[in-house]
This record gives C-alpha cells, sequence and structure tokens, in this order.
C-alpha cells in the first residue's frame, strides 16, 4: 500500500496560528523548529539551561530562553528535541509535573515513547514531526523556500485535532513544501535505529574502516587509500541521492559498474543479512533501547572508550591532515 503524504494544502497552519508553541531544547532541531516556526508567524518560546552555549545561541537569535515551566505556561504545543538519553529524566522532573489536560506534546523520534521511557497522560495529545535530516539542514532548506520531508505520527488523540497540530507543525518548519509521509511511533522508531546502525552510520563508517585498513595493511600510502574508501564516498552517495541505483551506474566506468555487480554481493552477503536481521530483532524488542539507556546512566564508559579508538584511529588522523589541504571544503573538526 502506498505510503500517505501531506502537502501544504493537506496541511494548513491555521491550528497553531495565535497559539503558543514551548521548544524544549535548542540544540540541532531545537533551533531550527523555533526559528522556523517564528519565521511562519507563530509565537515561540525556549527552554533552555541557562549559560549553555545553546541559551546563548537562542539570544543571539532573538530569543529570550526561559526554564521549561515558563515557556510551558499556556503553550498549546510542547516540542521536545532534547537528546532521547536525557527525554526521560527532562520529562519526569521538569514536563510532566507542568502539563495540562488538552496540550499537545510533540517529538521529532519516536524512542522513548515507542519503548515507554515517557508514558503521558491520557488527557493529552501525543504527536510526532519527525525531519528526514538534521536541524541545520532543516533550517537552511527553509531559508532557500524549500524544506525536508518530514514523517508525521499520531499516538495519542486527545482533543480530537491532534493530527491537524502536528500538520501545521510540520507545514510551519518547512516539511509541508517537501511532504509529509504518514507513519507510526512504532515504524518511525524501529526503522530509524535500524537504518542508523546497519546502513547510514554503523555499517558505512564500518564498511570505510575496513577497506582502509586492508589497503594500508597492503602495504598502500594511507592517503591514497584515504581518497578511496573515505573521501569519494560522497560523489556515489550523491549520484544516488540524485538518481537513485540505476543513475549512479549510469554516471560511472563500465569497469566500476562490473565490479560494483558481481563483487559488492560477495562484501555484503547473506551472512552480512542475517546479522542485519539479528540487529533489527534488538531494535524491535527494546534490547538496543535499554543497552544504551543503561550505558548512559552508568556513565558512558563503554560510548566513551569506543568514540576515542575510533577518533584516534590512523584514518582519522591522516583524514584531518588532508581535509586542511582541500580549501574547496569547509572542513569540519571536532
Amino acid at each position: 500500500m502506498a505510503a500517505k503524504i501531506y502537502y501544504e494544502k493537506d496541511a494548513p497552519i491555521d491550528a497553531l496560528k495565535g497559539k503558543k508553541v514551548a521548544i524544549i531544547g535548542y540544540g540541532s532541531q531545537g533551533h531550527a523548529h523555533s526559528l522556523n516556526l517564528r519565521d511562519s508567524g507563530i509565537e515561540v518560546a525556549v527552554a533552555e539551561l541557562e549559560a549553555s552555549a545553546n541559551f546563548k545561541l537562542a539570544v543571539e537569535h532573538g530569543f529570550k530562553p526561559t526554564n521549561i515551566k515558563a515557556a510551558m505556561d499556556g503553550a498549546a504545543l510542547i516540542i521536545v528535541t532534547v537528546p532521547d538519553e536525557m527525554q526521560a529524566k527532562v520529562y519526569t522532573e521538569a514536563i510532566e509535573p507542568n502539563l495540562v489536560a488538552g496540550q499537545t506534546l510533540g517529538f521529532c523520534h519516536g524512542f522513548n515513547i515507542h519503548f515507554k521511557y515517557i508514558v503521558p497522560p491520557k488527557d493529552v495529545n501525543v504527536v510526532m514531526i519527525a525531519p528526514k535530516g538534521p536541524g541545520h539542514l532543516v533550517r537552511s532548506e527553509f531559508e532557500k523556500g524549500g524544506g525536508v520531508a518530514n514523517l508525521v505520527a499520531i499516538q495519542q488523540d486527545a482533543t480530537g485535532n491532534a493530527k491537524d497540530i502536528a500538520l501545521a507543525w510540520a507545514n510551519g518548519i518547512g516539511g509541508a513544501r517537501a511532504g509529509i509521509i504518514e507513519t507510526t511511533y512504532k515504524e518511525e522508531t524501529e526503522t530509524d535505529l535500524f537504518g542508523e546502525q546497519c546502513i547510514l552510520c554503523g555499517g558505512l563508517t564500518s564498511l570505510i574502516k575496513a577497506g582502509f585498513e586492508t589497503l594500508v595493511e597492503a602495504g598502500y600510502q594511507p592517503e591514497i587509500a584515504y581518497f578511496e574508501c573515505m573521501h569519494e564516498v560522497k560523489l556515489i552517495v550523491d549520484l544516488m541521492y540524485e538518481g537513485g541505483l540505476s543513475y549512479m551506474r549510469y554516471s560511472i566506468s563500465n569497469t566500476a559498474e562490473y565490479g560494483d555487480l558481481t563483487r559488492g554481493p560477495r562484501i555484503i552477503n547473506e551472512q552480512t543479512k542475517a546479522e542485519m536481521k539479528k540487529i533489527l530483532s534488538e531494535v524491535t524488542s527494546g534490547r538496543f533501547a535499554k543497552e544504551w539507556v543503561d550505558e548512559y546512566n552508568s556513565g558512558l564508559k563503554k560510548f566513551n572508550e569506543l568514540y576515542e579508538k575510533d577518533y584516534n584511529c590512523q584514518l582519522e588522523k591522516v583524514g584531518r591532515g588532508l581535509r586542511k589541504m582541500m580549501k574547496w571544503i569547509d572542513s569540519k573538526e571536532v
């Protein structure tokens, strides 16, 4: 069955006109939603920790950030954009005590609602608008007159107009210009986690590292290996983004295309797919969610060890040096 997609004509912003929206957190998504909604004529109240970098950024952007209670007071829609691992604590300590019947709780990812780390009362709406892109892209595309595609899900409709509010929110941040795809909290959460772990982040980074290490261990120059296994990934991804696998294969050499079609399945094979199924099972069962929440609550020891190991690996060291020489890109080093 084809997905249901809403556009501007289907998502009038009227449901939020003349009403206050509280945005909890002024980070990646928070800043984009705040700015875009304000530019769309919606009253926005930002809640952020005083003296934090994001607090100062909100002030620079013309907001008067305050505490969560003050931001929520009189708000029709409360959008929670703090990181997944922090949401349950923030909700329990500061959001839940200040919720009023008839308000709408909004999330940009379904993690805490789907896995029941947050269980809102029955007299509030629970909706989700999940942009399919990072916050800076949500903002930059909006400024260009476009938008990033959104997902919309309604978990709880206490007032009878939860979807109208969610679609108005998506319209206000530019999502209706690109399309708002209807989904569920379950589908969004589980596919998002699977995609991050197996393809977009975990799978891709591990493939890049393995390729780089294979070439270097065989005696090839690390700089050459970096270009082949890391730098040129963007060129190929851009082609797929623009026209799918077929356009990418149309654009590369016949030699590369033959290598793709014959060697790719030897790298990503049935054994790989079997492991993907295991990972999907860990996601759907809630095992990954529990593992991540436990890791965060216990001080992130494993997380930090793994991060430091990769941060200092040869691939990253070589890349930092090469990117300094690439005047044609806006190198980002953290």
